[in-house]
């Protein structure tokens, strides 16, 4: 049997403290992996955007910039995500703010998906997984 792999909890307050039995991401064989994020206002820990789906999804990718940034890690070295969308008419919204921030040189692979709901009434969640350096 191989020897259970090294995990490492990543933790930041400057994203939304998890509110289940979960890390905001964990370290585990030279990758990141990167739970949901939410619009959630790590300070307030308020939804953001009063269901605009852009104030959100500017919130949701500030969040997860900064579990990423706690871990060492920037978005060019995400390899993949996942969006998770409460209306695919979202999507062209979504896409651009995304584009921003994952859209020079070689984009993660990308899954996108409409969830019959998301946690807290929101309309964008998006995770990740990143190569560590």
């Amino acid at each position: 049997m191989s020897p259970a792999p090294s995990l490492e909890a990543v933790v930041t307050a400057a994203a939304p403290a998890p509110v289940g039995p979960y890390n905001q991401a964990v370290k585990a064989a030279g990758l990141l992996f990167c739970s949901g994020q939410i619009a959630l206002d790590p300070a307030t820990g308020a939804m953001v955007g009063s269901g605009d789906v852009e104030a959100e999804t500017r919130q949701v990718l500030a969040n997860l910039k900064a579990v990423l940034a706690a871990a060492g890690c920037s978005p060019r070295q995400v390899v993949r995500t996942t969006v998770f969308l409460a209306d695919l008419a979202d999507f062209a919204k979504v896409n651009a703010l995304y584009a921003e921030v994952f859209g020079a040189g070689v984009s993660p692979a990308r899954a996108c998906v409409q969830v019959a709901a998301l946690p807290k009434g929101g309309r964008v969640e998006i995770d990740c997984i990143a190569v560590l350096s």
